[in-house]
């Protein structure tokens, strides 16, 4: 399926969405509250079948968090990015875990190294770092580690 028919059953899907107009797959801005009902959506609806989430990351712009979410269809073969801006001072968006099973551990290494908090994930602790480091972030721009003198 190309760009533009993608775009244009995604409209349909959710009309507050909106679309960036660079790189080779459609780039979709939806807002942390539309989320969880548009994942379903592009999950279940037949004409999509976005079955497989190969990428889940955060990026810190130091005055957000965006939430990059790469879909792909196995049955039709067509990929699209989802983006969605998030609050800083208090980072959260809703578990898509039950959703997409590969979502589980994204998100946990999301929440251990940006802070995000994962609104309803069955078990978010940290995955990589000892104990000790909750809520330390290590990869958010303002991290500031003393004992290796490193500031992003």
């Amino acid at each position: 399926m190309e760009k533009e028919e993608l775009k244009t059953k995604i409209a349909e899907l959710l009309p507050a969405a909106t679309f960036e107009e660079s790189g080779e797959w459609l780039n979709i801005l939806v807002t942390p509250a539309d989320w969880l009902s548009f994942a379903g959506q592009l999950r279940h609806d037949e004409r999509l079948l976005f079955d497989y989430l190969f990428c889940l990351t955060c990026i810190d712009f130091k005055t957000n968090l965006t939430m990059v979410y790469h879909l792909s269809s196995t049955t039709f073969r067509h990929n699209i990015v989802i983006k969605s801006v998030l609050d800083r001072a208090r980072p959260e968006i809703e578990s898509v875990s039950h959703i997409w099973k590969t979502a589980e551990f994204h998100e946990r290494e999301v929440y251990e190294m940006f802070g995000v908090d994962f609104l309803n994930h069955p078990d978010l602790r940290l995955l990589i770092l000892p104990d000790g480091w909750e809520g330390k972030n290590p990869m958010r721009k303002d991290f500031e580690d003393p004992v290796n003198m490193i500031k992003l």
